[in-house]
Parts: C-alpha cells; structure tokens; sequence
C-alpha cells in the first residue's frame, strides 16, 4: 500500500521518495532499475525514487510528509529508525492498520508509534492515518477510490487531503482519529471470518439447484460490523465511523477476496490455523490473525474482568479461539446479535 500510495501523490506533482524496509531490498531494486513493481504488477511513476533503509536520514531531510507504510508488526521497527532523523514539524500519515494490547489494555498503533519516538520530539509530531476500502492494486490501477484522512488538527487535514485528491482517489476528512483506527484495525479479523464461508462452500458442495452460501457471508458481515461498533464505542469514537468508509466500507472491500479470504477458506475447510499458515502461507501477512494474536489475551483479560462485556463479541472470541488456538470452526450462531 505503501507503493500504491505514490501513485496520487507522484501524479498530483509532488517529488516522491519510496524507502523499503530492510524486507525490500528487491523490490527497491527492481524499482531502481525500471520503475515496476513486482508485487503491484504495474509502472511506478518516472517521479517516484526508490531508496534502500539505510538511506532514510538522507531522504527525509526537506520533507513535507512522512507517510508510514509498513504492517503492524514493523510499526516499532519504523518509529526506532524514523525517530533520530524525523523533524517534529513534519505531519506522519499512517496507512498501518491494527491495534495492540499489554494485557490489561488495547491501544492504538499510532500510539504505539509515538511512545517508542525520542522522549524530546515525541509529543511534538502530529499522526494522522488514511482509513477506508482501499486495495492496492486497484489504488495503484487508478480505480475509483474513496478514503478519509483522520488526525486532530482540522486545517493540517484539509491541506493533506489537497495534496491527495485526484480524479479517482476521493478523500474526506474525519477528526474521529479512535473510531477510524479502530474501525480500520478489527475490520481485518471479520474478514478473516467471512473468508471461512469459502472453506464451508468447498467443503459441502454447492446445492444441486446451485445456491451457494451468501446468507452465511452477509449474516457473518453483519455480526462483525455490529462487533466494530461495539469496540469503536468501547475504545471512545463515534458510532457514525462504523458504519462508513472505515468501518462498513472497509470490512466490505476486505472480505471480498485477499489474503485474508485465502487463510478464510484453509480454516472453513478445517484445517488448523497453525498448519494453514506453515504450509500454505508462511511468508504471506494474515491482518486478521495477527490482529487476533496482538488483541487475544488482553481481550480475554478485559472480558474476565468485566471491562470487555463478552456477549457482545462472540465472532471475536471465535476467531481469536481459531487463530490463536487452532480451535476448529464453529459459528456462534446463538450469540449473534445479542441485545
């Protein structure tokens, strides 16, 4: 997304440096040498020059906006290399999606970015994040493409989403920074479970007079929106985000295929998370499961002591059960929609 993320950029004029993580000395590589992007399938901008980690300090100095593109898992790795050399009055925009908990709390990964910056610059930065039904190929395609930006200060929202709009790449601004991160976050692991409805399909068949199962993936697409309320309202956004571009939207554009419908289907089918992800998807990132595994136990803390109310995430605690514990699949179905 990181890559994709040039393309508005780099055609609205701006001069674009791609940095890849020390995962992405290939890529970088092949950027270098012909501007294509292997995993994207497509022609970066001629404007868009790539640069290898190393090289951050060098590349940083001057910038307008530091956009941050890594998965959930590199999200300290980012902040302890960008912290020395990032200018406290440069904006960070996070495209990184996720939350992540201590045990006794859940936080947001913006957050968790912040506290591992230096002590003197860290109340200095501003964050901000892009949430919303956003796939990367098709961002980087020029498809139609519709987001919000989120942060604090109004006026700095309006320039970025300036810098941003396109004729394809349709941005809003939302100062409910806690109910998009969270909305964006907990959209992947509801995915990951209506993805378990490719699995159930294969494994029954489709009926003789060809109805498939699209009842199930709605019912399942509901449950998990009405859970993303649930935890948005816990968390202290607003309700209206839920039912939006990162909440409703986002979920929606997750569940229809990737990489979380692929592990969906190895577990509908009855495979055990741990083996699924050994054989088939071991150097493949699973948003959904890693949510489950960076959320379970202090989700199951919260819900033990009474914080979390647990009848109202049942698809949650089913499919931290199934990541986390290779707990075979079995729907909920009489906790759905609890009052």
């Amino acid at each position: 997304m990181g890559s994709a993320f040039t393309t508005p950029l780099a055609e609205n004029g701006h001069a674009v440096h791609l940095v890849g993580t020390h995962l992405d000395g290939d890529i970088i590589e092949q950027i270098h040498e012909n501007h294509f992007h292997p995993r994207l399938n497509c022609y970066l901008s001629d404007s868009v020059l790539p640069y290898t980690w190393d090289r951050l300090g060098e590349v940083i100095s001057g910038a307008d906006l530091v956009v941050l593109g890594v998965n959930s898992l590199g999200v300290e790795w980012a902040a302890e290399r960008l912290g020395p050399v990032l200018p406290p009055d440069v904006p960070v925009l996070a495209l990184t999606k996720g939350l992540h908990g201590d045990g006794q709390q859940l936080g947001l990964l913006p957050d968790l970015f912040r506290s591992r910056l230096p002590a003197a610059t860290r109340d200095k930065v501003s964050l901000n994040a892009i949430g919303g039904p956003s796939i990367a190929g098709e961002l980087a395609a020029r498809r139609h493409t519709c987001v919000v930006i989120t942060g604090s200060d109004q006026a700095l929202l309006d320039k970025l989403a300036g810098w941003l709009r396109t004729p394809y790449y349709h941005v809003w601004t939302n100062t409910d920074f806690v109910g998009v991160e969270v909305a964006v976050a907990m959209k992947n692991v509801y995915a990951l479970a209506v993805g378990l409805v490719h699995g159930l399909l294969e494994k029954d068949g489709v009926a003789a007079s060809g109805a498939v199962m699209h009842n199930l993936s709605a019912a399942i697409y509901a449950q998990g929106l009405n859970e993303i309320l649930y935890m948005v309202n816990y968390m202290g956004g607003q309700a209206r985000t839920a039912y939006t571009l990162p909440g409703a939207g986002d979920l929606y554009v997750t569940a229809q295929g990737g990489r979380n419908g692929r592990m969906g289907r190895y577990l509908g089918l009855g495979m055990p998370y741990s083996e699924a992800k050994s054989k088939y998807m071991a150097d493949v990132t699973i948003e959904g499961a890693q949510l489950a595994e960076a959320i379970g136990p202090t989700v199951k803390n919260l819900i033990a002591q009474g914080t979390l109310d647990g009848r109202a995430l049942p698809l949650l605690q089913t499919m931290i059960e199934i990541v986390c514990h290779d707990a075979p699949v079995e729907i909920p179905w009489d906790a759905f929609f609890a009052e």
